[in-house]
C-alpha cells in the first residue's frame, strides 16, 4: 500500500510507542489521527509532527467517542492503546472494575475500532490494521498482571482469526520492553544484575507497523520482537 495521503489513526499516540509510530507514519506520507485521552502529550505529539498531523481527545473505554473517532473513515488504523500491565493490585485481588476495565482498554477498543474501520476502508479499496501486543501475551507461565496478558493474547489471536478478512489487512507487532524514554529509567532504576538483555528498540517496532502497512502479501501475521532475539515473523497460527 502506498500510505502518502492516507488517513491514519494511532490511538495512545501521546507518548512512547504510540508517539513514535505516529510519526514513522507521518514521516511516509500518512495524515496523522493522534487519539489519545493525554490531551497535553497528544497535542505536543501533533506539533513535533507538525501539519499533517491533528490531535483528537479519546478515551478508548468509552464506545461513543471510539465510534466518533471512526468517522474520519481511516485506510490505517494502529490498535496502539493499552496498558495496565503495572497497576495494582491485578486480578484476582482487583475489583471488577479494575480488571475489566483493563480488558476493555487492551481488547476491546482495538475489536470495536477496527469493526467500525472497516466499511469504511473497503469502500476505500482497501486499508490496514496492525495491532500493537505485547510478549506478556505470549507463553504459559505466571504474569504479574493476568487480565492485562490475557487481553493481549486475545489480541494476538484475534489478528491471526481476521487473515482472511476481505478487502483489510490485519496484523500484530507483538513487542517485548521497548526502548521508550520510560522504559529506559525504568531499566537503570534496576540492579544491573536483574537488568537483562537491551530494551526493544523503538525503530524495530515503528518498522514493524510501517511494514505491515505497506506489505500486502503478510494479512494475518505476527511480528515477535523478544529483547535479545532477531525479530521474527510468525505464521498465523503461531506455530513456528
Amino acid at each position: 500500500m502506498d500510505i502518502a495521503g492516507k488517513v491514519a489513526i494511532v490511538t495512545g499516540a501521546a507518548v512512547g510507542i504510540g508517539r513514535a509510530i505516529a510519526q514513522r507514519l507521518a514521516a511516509a506520507g500518512a495524515s496523522v489521527v493522534v487519539a489519545d485521552i493525554d490531551v497535553e502529550g497528544g497535542r505536543r505529539t501533533a506539533e513535533l509532527i507538525g501539519p499533517s498531523a491533528r490531535f483528537t481527545r479519546v478515551d478508548m473505554r468509552d464506545d461513543d467517542a471510539i465510534t466518533e473517532l471512526m468517522d474520519c473513515q481511516p485506510q490505517i488504523l494502529v490498535n496502539n492503546a493499552g496498558g495496565g500491565a503495572v497497576l495494582r493490585p491485578c486480578f484476582p485481588e482487583a475489583s471488577v472494575e479494575r480488571w475489566t476495565d483493563s480488558l476493555a482498554v487492551n481488547l476491546r477498543a482495538p475489536m470495536l475500532a477496527t469493526q467500525l474501520a472497516l466499511p469504511g476502508m473497503r469502500a476505500a479499496g482497501g486499508g490496514a490494521v496492525v495491532n500493537v501486543g505485547s510478549t506478556a501475551g505470549l507463553g504459559y507461565g505466571p504474569h504479574v498482571s493476568p487480565e492485562y496478558s490475557a487481553a493481549k493474547a486475545a489480541l494476538i489471536r484475534l489478528t491471526t482469526t481476521l487473515a482472511p478478512l476481505d478487502g483489510v489487512r490485519v496484523n500484530c507487532v507483538v513487542p517485548d520492553w521497548v526502548a521508550t524514554e520510560r522504559g529506559l529509567r525504568e531499566q537503570e532504576a534496576l540492579p544491573v544484575e536483574e537488568r537483562g538483555p537491551e530494551l526493544v528498540p523503538l525503530d524495530a517496532v515503528t518498522g514493524g507497523v510501517l511494514r505491515f502497512v505497506q506489505d500486502e502479501t503478510l494479512a494475518g501475521r505476527v511480528l515477535l520482537l523478544d529483547r535479545g532475539r532477531d525479530p521474527q515473523l510468525l505464521a498465523g497460527t503461531l506455530s513456528d
